[in-house]
């Protein structure tokens, strides 16, 4: 597995007064830097060492969520009255509830 597939993200922290790299598969960590491509380089490197660890002592090592495989399907729970709302607003657009929340989910109108 590469590195190269983890999700990396690059933002400007005002409270550090410097650019903060992250890696979604690794939420505990986290780099600092006075330039994007530094703090970007530097995570990628601590990411690369914490990998290399987990692979040593045999412990697992998360899946970039790129290399995951996903159904389309997940539960929501909402209350009752918005569950009849929602199915009263599909019948009126004439789509199944299940298009209208995947539309409104992607923000899309139907």
């Amino acid at each position: 597995m590469s590195i190269d597939h983890y999700t990396y993200r690059v933002t400007w922290s005002p409270e550090d007064g410097e650019h903060v790299a992250v890696c979604v598969e690794f939420p505990s960590l986290s780099w600092l830097e006075a330039t994007p491509e530094a703090a970007l380089a530097g995570m990628r490197q601590r990411v690369a060492e914490v990998v290399a660890d987990l692979a040593e002592h045999q412990e697992p090592i998360p899946e970039p969520l790129a290399e995951k495989h996903y159904s389309g399907e997940f539960r929501v729970r909402i209350p009752p009255e918005l569950h009849r709302q929602l199915a009263l607003m599909a019948a009126e657009q004439g789509v199944s509830l299940n298009r209208l929340a995947s539309a409104k989910l992607a923000g899309k109108s139907i």
